[in-house]
């Protein structure tokens, strides 16, 4: 093994290493990133909030051929905010209607329905990183009545702010340059069964994709929950599955075997953008919830998941169900309905600059490890590591060997080693490990699991 630097928050044994690399590969915030998130404007979050509401409706099942109002004109918009930050960011940013048809289902599509989703593509630099990661929030809306495709519908926080979030992050992103591919998209069909992220997850599928990260923002703007009455502006939450839904039964066994339901990939996700959050944003934290979504609920996110890819949703900390799927009124002396009155535009800023931080430091860092085994040919309290160096883009300077005891939430411990095997004196019965390709800025792949190996 090469040489090791250890980083302990816990008390350990000493590790008799070699000198540490030059380069301590530790995480730390970069300055451009930084820099980055400090250009993400509460103004234009809040115009493009505002002009997407300006459409009246846009349920799934609204006019789609209209200049002013309806589905059609929304996305239309859309395209040409991308269109335009691509002229001004040297034509790289490749915007297109990614269209398909759905027919009857039965519930909530009651006659053939042409869609699109709204997408632009900022290619990668390096011919050899296959890596693409997508941040996502849909563009229609409703009321009560999830078939009234005529009444207003603002649909301001769900998801103006979530489409609004995108639209920002393409604008701030489009000028620079990342070894991998990034994706930005405003996706249909949402509320009515989420149509417009299963085509898209379906064609990432089909056409191959090697989609390691999905950023789904769906209503991320309101700093104020009802019943009961909460005020949180400093805090957003991110929802996980921790068992794949692709998983098969011979990865099934071995989880039950490792117990290891708390770190499928999209987990591994969550927990690589909390550490963005903690590097970029600070005072503005990114909540775990150990859970595919909230209680009993679905996102964007899940056919993502569906199809076997990493994939999160980010949620403001405490909803208002008086916002949510209602009809424009007021009742007893309080006003319902999804208007922008009821976004905090300081607060989507925060959560905007959050998803920058995780999507442009998953872009900067390396690919993850492949092939991550823990060995177990010798009866041991030791904890042998191996693995393999990714298979394309930016080669690692190092990698981050991390440790954690089982119940706890979080990464604890940072064992930083420059080769591909690490053989630590900590017992693998007592805690989980991961490890986590590093460049010599400090960029920090996602954490990959390790399997048995003999």
């Amino acid at each position: 093994m090469k040489a090791l630097l250890l980083l302990a928050l816990l008390p350990l044994a000493a590790v008799a290493q070699s000198a540490p690399p030059a380069a301590p590969l530790l995480p730390k915030a970069d300055p451009a990133i930084a820099r980055l998130v400090g250009e993400v404007s509460a103004q234009n979050l809040e115009a493009d909030v505002r002009r997407l509401v300006g459409f009246g409706t846009r349920h799934t099942l609204s006019d789609t051929q209209g200049p002013t109002r309806g589905i059609g004109a929304a996305r239309r918009w859309v395209r040409g905010e991308f269109e335009k930050y691509s002229k001004t960011g040297g034509g790289r940013l490749k915007v297109e209607m990614d269209t398909f048809t759905v027919k009857p289902d039965g519930r909530r599509i009651d006659q053939p329905v042409l869609m699109a989703n709204v997408l632009a593509t900022l290619p990668g630099t390096d011919s050899t990183d296959a890596r693409v990661l997508l941040v996502s929030g849909h563009l229609d809306s409703r009321v009560s009545d999830v078939m009234n495709a005529t009444a207003d519908a603002p649909g301001a926080n769900d998801d103006a702010s979530g489409v609004a979030l995108v639209l920002e992050l393409a604008r701030v992103l489009t000028g620079q340059k990342f070894p991998c591919t990034l994706k930005f998209v405003a996706v249909q069909g949402e509320e009515q069964g989420l149509y417009g992220s299963t085509h898209l997850a379906g064609r990432a599928k089909k056409e191959g994709w090697h989609l390691v990260a999905v950023l789904n923002n769906d209503i991320v703007g309101n700093s104020h929950g009802h019943d009961p009455d909460l005020s949180d502006d400093k805090h957003l939450r991110v929802f996980s599955e921790g068992v794949p839904a692709t998983e098969t039964p011979d990865q099934a066994r071995q989880r039950r075997q490792l117990s290891s339901e708390n770190d499928g990939p999209s987990r591994q996700l969550a927990r690589a953008a909390q550490r963005a959050a903690q590097l970029y944003t600070k005072g503005h934290e990114l909540v775990l919830i150990n859970r595919p979504d909230r209680f009993l609920r679905g996102g964007d996110h899940t056919p993502f998941n569906q199809q076997g890819f990493a994939a999160v949703r980010f949620t403001e900390m405490n909803e208002d169900y008086t916002h949510q799927h209602q009809d424009l009124r007021t009742e007893t002396g309080r006003a319902y309905g999804d208007v922008a009155a009821g976004v905090d535009f300081a607060y989507l800023r925060r959560n905007a600059g959050l998803n920058l931080a995780a999507l442009a430091s998953l872009a900067r860092a390396p690919g993850a490890p492949a092939q991550v085994e823990v060995l177990t040919a010798d009866l041991t309290n030791r904890t042998q590591l191996r693995w393999q160096a990714p298979a394309g883009g930016p080669r690692p300077a190092g990698y981050a060997v991390l440790v954690r005891e089982s119940s706890a939430p979080q990464w604890q411990q940072r064992f930083v080693v420059t080769g591909t095997k690490a053989d630590l004196p900590i017992s693998k019965d007592n805690f989980i490990f991961g490890v986590a390709s590093v460049d010599a800025a400090g960029h920090e792949s996602v954490a990959v699991l390790p399997m048995v190996g003999r």
